[in-house]
C-alpha cells in the first residue's frame, strides 16, 4: 500500500551541549533570559518528518510517497531522495526560497532547545492530493500551517485514511481547528506534552478524543507509549536501545513503524511494538537518517523483544 507522506523535508544542524540545560537556565530569571551554550561539534543532517518518516518507511519496506516543499538549497537533499529511491514526484522546488531549516541544541539529559526557520516549507499549500495519486493511507505531519489545514482537508474529501501529527506545529492551531483536525483523521499520533496540550486548546480528554478515531497514540519517551482505540488502552513497551545516542528524528522512526503496522494491516499490540522497535533503532545513531537497519535486523530485534515473527 502506498502511503501518502505530507510534511517538511529540512536540513538539520545538530549541536551537542555538554552539560545540562537546567544547571544554566534559572527558574526566577527566565524573564530576563540570556544564554549562550558553547558546542564543540556542529553536524548537518538530512531531516524533516516527510524525509524521516518516509526513510523509515522505506526500510520496514513500505512505499512511502513524500509531499513537501524544498528550496533553492535543495541540490543535495535531492541527489539523496534518488540515492535512496524515493519517488519525489510530488516534491516541489521553489525559487527564492530556502530549504526548511533546524538549529537544534541537544544536552546530556536529551533535552532539546530547537529553532526553525519554515523557508519554503510556508508554500506547502501550492501541493495538492488527488485521487489519481493512488494511495491507501498518508499522514499529516508537521508542515506549513496552510498546507496542514489544506491537506487534511484533501484527505478527508478523497476519503483517504490518514493520521494526524501534529508535532511541534500544535502551537500553530487553535482549539477549534485541533478538533477539526481529530473529527477529519483517522489516527491521531502525539508525544505526552503534545497530548497534554491538546487536551488543554480542545477542552476534551484524550480518552474523550480517542472516541473520535480509531486510534489515538501517546508516546512516553522512555515510558514507552500508550494506543486508546476502540474503548481499549493498550501500554507499549519502550524497546531498551543498544545505545542512547541522540533523539532527534526518534519520533518520526516511531510513526513509520506505526504506518507500516497500518498499512500491513496488524493488530494494535503489534503496530505499536514495530514502531518502538524504530524508535530504538533511530535513537542509537546520529541524526534522523543515519541509521541502516535491514529488515532482516529489524525482524531480529523484535523477535529478541517479543518473542514472535515479524514478517
Amino acid at each position: 500500500m502506498r502511503t501518502l507522506i505530507c510534511g517538511s523535508i529540512a536540513y538539520d544542524n545538530i549541536m551537542v551541549f555538554q552539560g545540562r540545560f537546567k544547571d544554566h537556565i534559572l527558574p526566577d530569571q527566565i524573564h530576563i533570559l540570556n544564554v549562550a551554550f558553547l558546542v564543540p561539534t556542529l553536524r548537518r543532517e538530512f531531516g524533516g518528518c516527510a524525509g524521516n518518516i518516509a526513510y523509515n518507511l522505506r526500510l520496514l519496506g513500505g512505499e512511502p510517497l513524500i509531499m513537501a516543499t524544498i528550496g533553492e538549497d535543495a541540490a543535495a537533499y535531492i541527489k539523496r531522495l534518488d540515492d535512496l529511491e524515493l519517488p519525489r514526484n510530488f516534491v516541489r522546488q521553489l525559487n527564492n526560497s530556502l530549504t526548511a531549516q533546524a538549529f537544534i541544541t541537544t544536552d546530556l539529559d536529551d533535552n532539546q532547545i530547537t529553532a526553525f526557520h519554515p523557508g519554503a516549507m510556508n508554500f506547502s499549500h501550492l501541493n495538492h492530493i488527488s485521487d489519481w495519486m493512488n494511495v491507501g493511507l498518508a499522514i499529516v505531519a508537521p508542515d506549513g500551517r496552510e498546507g496542514m489545514l489544506q491537506h487534511a482537508h484533501e484527505l478527508f474529501e478523497h476519503q483517504i485514511p490518514f493520521m494526524f501529527d501534529p508535532g511541534q506545529g500544535l502551537p500553530m492551531f487553535s482549539g477549534p481547528e485541533l478538533l477539526n483536525f481529530v473529527q477529519m483523521a483517522t489516527y491521531v499520533a502525539v508525544n505526552d506534552y503534545e497530548g497534554k496540550l491538546l487536551e488543554e486548546r480542545t477542552g476534551r480528554k484524550i480518552e474523550a478524543l480517542a472516541e473520535l478515531v480509531k486510534a489515538l497514540i501517546v508516546t512516553r519517551g522512555a515510558a514507552g507509549s500508550v494506543i486508546y482505540t476502540g474503548g481499549q488502552r493498550l501500554d507499549i513497551p519502550c524497546v531498551k536501545a543498544s545505545e542512547v545516542v541522540d533523539p532527534t528524528g526518534c519520533g518520526d522512526a516511531f510513526r513509520s513503524g506505526l504506518l507500516y503496522g497500518i498499512a500491513t494491516g496488524r493488530d494494535w499490540q503489534t503496530i505499536g511494538q514495530i514502531a518502538s522497535v524504530m524508535g530504538a533503532i533511530k535513537i542509537s545513531s546520529r541524526g534522523g537518517q543515519n541509521h541502516a537497519a535491514s529488515r532482516h535486523e529489524i525482524a531480529e530485534i523484535y523477535r529478541r523483544h517479543f518473542g514472535a515473527d515479524l514478517w
